[in-house]
């Protein structure tokens, strides 16, 4: 007997069907370690689940890869869910999975750890970026559930510490797939059109998956854009989500972030009322230390009688006189002592004080002192300057000189 011949397609056509109708490969759950992990421009995930004994090729096709909420990396440990069949063009066979998570944590924890690391790297948390929240806040959006319970307890709690602030309710879902996106633009919002001095965003508390919202990377980065100072209140103390890292000021609770919001009224009067005693003491300092001014202007002398102030500068103009001509005689004196002593030492050395004492001053036709023999001849004509009066001499002789002469008419 001939033996059948099938093709190719026939036998792997054959295996899948005989796979597709094994009950056990229709719904398995496989642990392992992702390896070769890639995602196509198609939207589809190919990877590799692997342990010590062996490996499997997986499929993760667009439409189940779009409800993940983490990001699967090469290393991780996961639960793989889905069924097990051939793929007749190329003759394997892959797991098709339908759902995957991480292994020992949920894909939620997961999720939030990756971003908030993401988020982290890139500086969306660094403390440098917070800004001051104003500290009398004109006006105040909430960014929050017109139903839930939050926003009459900040409602309540903001009427009471501080009626002043003008409060803008911006209502939006704070659940389900939508909400992101509107509490991202309502954010967004509120910083185009300057809508507010402050800006909450929250909700009350629930699970992770209630709170879900407030851990995406949408709502994070636009409450790091907002140039209005944002706080994020959100659950309840115990509950961190990913806004309350990005925020300029995280609350533990809705009712705690309009307490932070807002100055307390009562806190207010009491330090007005603080501050009125404190500047109503110091004008009273003031007007008493002014009072005894006055009165120390009051009692002067020179205000009690005016002429005694002009007697006093009276008398002190005749000091300040008297002072004067004693130092201008002194002075003078001086200076009389001084002339005297100058001219006593002139008289000393003048010729007619010689004259005075005898002595004669003899001259030439020419006018010249005569003060050696030497310079005369006989027959020279010399005037004799007397103490008083001249007279005219002729030489008759001439004895010594510095020639040593000696000579007679």
């Amino acid at each position: 007997m001939e033996a059948k011949i099938y093709s190719v397609s026939e036998v792997n056509g054959y295996i899948k069907a005989q796979m597709d109708r094994d009950g056990l490969l229709a719904g398995l759950c496989i642990r392992g370690e992702i390896s070769n992990y890639k995602v196509y421009p198609s939207g589809h995930h190919y990877f590799s689940l692997k342990d010590s004994g062996g490996a499997i090729r997986c499929v993760l096709f667009r439409g189940a890869a779009s409800a993940l909420r983490f990001r699967p990396e090469n290393g991780m440990q996961v639960l793989a869910t889905g069924r097990v069949t051939v793929f007749p063009r190329d003759g394997a066979y892959q797991l098709y999975c339908e759902r995957l998570t991480p292994e020992g944590v949920g894909d939620l924890y997961v999720a939030f750890e990756q971003l908030k690391g993401k988020l982290q790297a890139e500086g969306l948390f660094d403390p440098a970026h917070k800004k001051p929240l104003p500290q009398f806040p004109g006006r105040i959006a909430i960014v929050t559930s017109a139903a839930g319970a939050a926003i009459h307890d900040m409602l309540r709690i903001l009427g009471k510490r501080y009626p002043l602030s003008k409060v803008i309710l911006l209502p939006v879902r704070v659940q389900g797939a939508e909400a992101p996106a509107e509490i991202a633009g309502a954010i967004r919002y509120v910083n185009r059109h300057r809508l507010a001095d402050l800006i909450i965003t929250g909700r009350g508390g629930g699970s992770m998956e209630d709170l879900w919202a407030f851990n995406d990377e949408r709502v994070a980065r636009m409450i790091y854009l907002s140039e209005i100072p944002v706080i994020s209140a959100v659950g309840h103390e115990p509950d961190v989500t990913i806004s309350d890292f990005v925020a300029d000021l995280r609350a533990a609770t809705p009712s705690n972030a309009a307490e932070l919001a807002v100055p307390d009224q009562g806190e207010l009067r009491e330090r007005l009322l603080s501050l009125q005693t404190r500047l109503a003491q110091a004008e009273t300092k003031r007007l008493k230390l002014w009072r005894q001014e006055v009165e120390k202007l009051r009692t002067a002398r020179v205000l009690q009688s005016p002429t005694n102030y002009l007697e006093d500068r009276r008398l002190l103009v005749d000091y300040q006189q008297n002072k004067l001509l004693a130092a201008v005689r002194q002075a003078l004196l001086r200076k009389k002592q001084g002339y005297v002593r100058l001219r006593t030492a002139l008289e000393s050395m003048s010729p007619m004080g010689v004259l005075a004492r005898g002595y004669a001053m003899t001259r030439d036709g020419a006018g010249r002192v005569i003060t050696d023999s030497a310079a005369l001849h006989i027959g020279d004509t010399v005037t004799i300057t007397l103490r008083q009066g001249e007279a005219d001499a002729a030489i008759t002789a001439i004895r010594g000189g510095s020639h040593g002469r000696e000579e007679d008419l």
